[in-house]
C-alpha cells in the first residue's frame, strides 16, 4: 500500500510526519476539564490565565498547546500528574445528584412500595393476554376500528372568554373540567355540556387540569370537602405561576401550591392520589406532597421549557417533555433518567402512556406522534398526525386498562372460558393545529376518524373511562363533545 507521503519531496514528507507525530503527542497529554484546574495550571506555567475573546474550549487547547510544546524541549514533568491524580479524584468524589428532603426519600419508598405489586399485577395479565389467539386479537380490533368511525359531533359549549386551553374527564366520565386562559375553570356535564359550576383563583392562563384518582362530584365526597381536582397556572403581566387544589364544594379553591418561577402547565396525580407533578416553564418539573402540599421535588434536566408530564400506569415511571424537543423518563424510585427520547425536531406539548406500562406517546409541534418503548429502549413507530403542533394526545385506557387486578377467565360446565382481548390501548386521540381531532389505532397506526368542527387551533383533547365521549377544546373558545351515532361505547 502506498504511503501517505509517496510522491511528496523529501523535506515535506518529514513536516507532515513530524506534524502527525506530534498531534499523536499532544493528544495522548491529558489536559483539565474544569476551567478553573486549566487557568491554575496555566499560571503555574507562568502563561496569562486568559487570552482577549478567549473561551474555555480554546483555553483547554492553548494548555494543551504549551506542554506539547514543553514535552518537546525536554522539560522534566510536561503533566503535573499530582494535579491530574487530584482532578480524576475530585470527578470521583463530586456528586451529580444533590441530596434531598428525608420526606423524598420516604415518598420513593412509599412509590416502590406501591408500584411493584401492580407491576407483578400487570405482567401477569400480559402473560394471560398472551395466550389469546392471534386471530381472536385480529377480530377483536377490526371490529373496535370500525366502531371508531362512527363517531360525530354530538354538542358545542362556549366555555371562556380566551381560548379554552384543556379539557380532561372525570374517572367517571360524567362531568368535563375545562381551563381557559382568562384563568377560568368551568365544569360541565355530560352529554349536555351544562355549566354546574365556575371556579375561579387563577389569574394566569390555565394551562393543566388533573383529576383526583376516582374523583367524583357525589355528595358525599363534596360535602367533606375532599380533593377532587388539581389546576395549574400562570403566563401573562399579573398572572400567578401557582397550583390550585379544588374540593368543588365551593368555587374557591382549598389550597395553593406554589414555587414554580415560571408558568405551570401540565400538572398530573400519581395514580396513588399521594402525589402531584407539574411541568413548568421554569425548565423543571417538580413533585408535591399532597397531603401537606410541599414541595418534594425540583427536577432539571431540560434545557429549555417544560410543557408536559405524565405517570405511567404502575406509578413508577414518569415522562416529562418541553420546548427543548426532547423527551426523558425518570424512575421515580431512584431519580434517575433511564432513557432519553430523541427524534423530535419542534417542541414536545403532549405525552401519554399506554395501558401495558412500558409504551409512551409523544406529540409535537412538528406535526409527529412517535411511540417509544422503554424495554427496547428506542422509538417504535411514527405517524405525522397534524398538518401543524400536536397540541395533545390521550391512549384510551378505559376500564380493564388498571392491570392491577388481573382478571380470571372462568369456567363454564366445566370447560374454561377463553379470554377475551381487552380494549385499553387499542387506539388514541390527537388535538392539532389544523383544526381537527384524529382518531388513530394503536394497531396498525391508520386514521380511523377525523373530527372536524372546530374554527380555530384545537388545543386538547379527551376520552371517556368507556370510550363513549371524545371532548376537545381550542381557540374558538369551545368545547365540543363527540360521541358515537348509536351513544353507545366501543
Amino acid at each position: 500500500m502506498p504511503s501517505a507521503t509517496a510522491g511528496v519531496a523529501p523535506e515535506r514528507a518529514a513536516a507532515l510526519l513530524g506534524q502527525f507525530d506530534r498531534k499523536r503527542r499532544a493528544a495522548q497529554i491529558a489536559v483539565p476539564t474544569d476551567d478553573g484546574k486549566v487557568r491554575a495550571r496555566l499560571r503555574e506555567m507562568d502563561e496569562p490565565m486568559t487570552l482577549f475573546g478567549e473561551g474555555p474550549g480554546d483555553r483547554r487547547d492553548r494548555l494543551r498547546e504549551l506542554l506539547t510544546t514543553a514535552d518537546e524541549e525536554g522539560a522534566e514533568t510536561p503533566v503535573d500528574v499530582s494535579m491530574t491524580d487530584a482532578q480524576e479524584q475530585g470527578d470521583q468524589e463530586e456528586e451529580f445528584y444533590t441530596e434531598g428532603l428525608q420526606e423524598l426519600l420516604q415518598a420513593r419508598k412509599d412509590i416502590a412500595k406501591y408500584t411493584l405489586p401492580r407491576a407483578k399485577a400487570r405482567i401477569a395479565r400480559q402473560k394471560d393476554d398472551s395466550t389469546i389467539p392471534l386471530r381472536t386479537h385480529i377480530k377483536h380490533r377490526k371490529a373496535i376500528k370500525e366502531k371508531l368511525q362512527g363517531f360525530e359531533l354530538f354538542g358545542t359549549q362556549i366555555a371562556g372568554e380566551r381560548p379554552v386551553s384543556i379539557t380532561r374527564f372525570a374517572p367517571n366520565g360524567e362531568t368535563i373540567a375545562a381551563g381557559n386562559w382568562a384563568g377560568g375553570i368551568k365544569i360541565l356535564d355530560v352529554p349536555n355540556l351544562e355549566e354546574k359550576m365556575s371556579l375561579r383563583g387563577h389569574t394566569g392562563m390555565v394551562g393543566g387540569i388533573s383529576w383526583f384518582p376516582g374523583a367524583t362530584l357525589q355528595e358525599s365526597n363534596v360535602s367533606a370537602g375532599s380533593l377532587n381536582l388539581a389546576s395549574g397556572s400562570g403566563g401573562g403581566p399579573t398572572g400567578k405561576n401557582e397550583i390550585n387544589f379544588w374540593s368543588l364544594e365551593k368555587d374557591t379553591p382549598i389550597s395553593t401550591l406554589e414555587g414554580h418561577t415560571g408558568r405551570v402547565c401540565r400538572v398530573e396525580f400519581h395514580p396513588s392520589g399521594k402525589y402531584l407533578a407539574s411541568a413548568s416553564f421554569d425548565t423543571t418539573w417538580r413533585l408535591w406532597d399532597v397531603e401537606t402540599t410541599t414541595e418534594l421535588l425540583l427536577q432539571e434536566g431540560h434545557s429549555r421549557e417544560v410543557y408536559t408530564v405524565a405517570f405511567n400506569t404502575d406509578g413508577s415511571l414518569l415522562a416529562s417533555g418541553g420546548f427543548d424537543s426532547i423527551g426523558r423518563i425518570w424512575d421515580l424510585r431512584s431519580g434517575r433518567t433511564i432513557m432519553i427520547l430523541e427524534g423530535h425536531i419542534r417542541e414536545i406539548y403532549s405525552m401519554d402512556w399506554g395501558a401495558d406500562g412500558y409504551r409512551v406517546l409523544s406529540g409535537s409541534g412538528d406535526g409527529w406522534v412517535k411511540c417509544w418503548d422503554i424495554r427496547a429502549v428506542r422509538n417504535v413507530g411514527g405517524l405525522g398526525a397534524h398538518n401543524g403542533n400536536v397540541s395533545d394526545l390521550r391512549w384510551f385506557k378505559g376500564i380493564d386498562g388498571d392491570l392491577s387486578t388481573v382478571v380470571d377467565a372462568g369456567t363454564s360446565n366445566g370447560v374454561r372460558n377463553e379470554m377475551q382481548p381487552r380494549k385499553a390501548g387499542t387506539f388514541f386521540v390527537s388535538s392539532g393545529f389544523d383544526k381537527n381531532v384524529n382518531i388513530y389505532s394503536a394497531d396498525d397506526w391508520s386514521l380511523a376518524k377525523q373530527l372536524s368542527g372546530h374554527s380555530g387551533n384545537v388545543l386538547s383533547v379527551d376520552v371517556s373511562h368507556d370510550a363513549r365521549w371524545i371532548a376537545s377544546s381550542g381557540h374558538d373558545r369551545t368545547v365540543k363533545l363527540w360521541g358515537r351515532d348509536d351513544g353507545q361505547g366501543i
